[in-house]
């Protein structure tokens, strides 16, 4: 692992394990409802994950693999074919 992507992952990290205890901190010290931060939780749950994984998918470069229904179908007979060869 490169020092940016270790760089990258520690920070990930971070943010990941923070946010719960932000979430925790708002509830005893401010006393927020347990409701409400769960609320704000649940909605922020789907764009959080689609920002983090346009995130990680963005180094992929996916023009090198055209996918079709035929492709897939030719691909898979490919993969169980040498299967069968190796034993």
């Amino acid at each position: 692992m490169s020092i940016h992507n270790s760089r990258r992952h520690l920070l990930l990290m971070l943010l990941c394990c923070l946010a719960p205890l932000v979430g925790l901190a708002a509830i005893y010290l401010f006393k927020v409802p347990f409701t409400s931060v769960l609320s704000v939780g649940v909605l922020l749950l789907c764009p959080l994950s689609h920002l983090l994984m346009m995130a990680f998918m963005r180094g992929h470069d996916h023009t090198e693999h055209p996918r079709t229904i035929e492709g897939a179908a030719h691909e898979s007979h490919e993969h169980l074919s040498a299967e069968k060869g190796r034993t």
